[in-house]
């Protein structure tokens, strides 16, 4: 176990050693200011709370989406890239602890960025608007709860998009096709929705995008076609385990002799 804990302390490091990712930490928090800042030039500061903020400020987390897939990327694909997968591959590691590490190492850092985002969306929008009377959210008891639950429905999307990333990234060794088509994913989703609707189209209900969005269920709500929330997470766990399958089974197979 401690070997395993060493391989999750080097990919770590290895994510947390380059400029690059500092880098989208301070984009991610200089977007959360600039917005509010526009916001309340826009003349919004009179009539907008620090939790209605917060709530509009929500729609930025489409950056974290993209940070993550970006290291999802990369975090195999560079391996290949750079040669460093034979330092890896001839330790006395198995190939399938070298992809655990790098598993738990990639969604240790969605938790981190998306952790990053919600406390300086939180911070910003106390710092710069009023906590008064609600308005967004003058129908439900809690505002926090609301955003909390907000943000898990979007970290779900995330966390589908990147696993999606991660097994492009170990099938092709490529960071740009995996960037790529996790971005097709996070764009396009809602025009396959509209286009392939599960009341004309049943088999459309099994498709990762209609099930993506699990904001749809708030409330206790039934989706399109009857669907449930229990039916949309049956249908994503099933797909991030065929993405943790192909990845396992690919890194397994792959030559590197070359």
């Amino acid at each position: 176990m401690s070997n395993f804990m060493k391989l999750v302390q080097n990919e770590n490091m290895k994510i947390y050693r380059r400029i690059r990712t500092w880098i989208m930490f301070g984009i991610l928090i200089l977007m959360v200011l600039f917005f509010s800042i526009l916001f309340l030039l826009g003349g919004g500061g009179s009539t907008t709370t620090a939790w209605d903020a917060a709530g509009q400020l929500s729609f930025l987390f489409y950056m974290v989406t993209i940070f993550a897939s970006i290291v999802a990327a990369d975090i195999v694909a560079g391996e290949f890239t750079w040669g460093t997968i034979k330092l890896l591959l001839v330790r006395p590691w198995t190939r399938t602890k070298v992809l655990a590490s790098k598993l738990l190492a990639l969604l240790l850092f969605t938790l981190i960025i998306t952790t990053l985002f919600f406390a300086s969306t939180l911070l910003v929008s106390f710092a710069m608007y009023p906590v008064k009377t609600l308005m967004m959210f003058s129908d439900h008891a809690s505002p926090f709860a609301y955003l909390l639950e907000d943000l898990l429905y979007r970290y779900i999307d995330l966390l589908v998009i990147t696993l999606f990333s991660f097994m492009i990234s170990t099938v092709f060794r490529s960071n740009g096709i995996a960037i790529g088509l996790s971005m097709f994913i996070l764009f396009t989703g809602g025009i396959f929705t509209m286009l392939f609707n599960p009341v004309r189209y049943p088999w459309a209900k099994y498709t990762l995008f209609i099930n993506m969005d699990l904001s749809q269920y708030r409330g206790g709500q039934e989706g399109v076609a009857g669907m449930t929330l229990g039916f949309s997470v049956t249908v994503l766990i099933s797909y991030v385990l065929l993405f943790l399958l192909i990845s396992w089974f690919m890194f397994k197979k792959r030559d590197v002799a070359a």
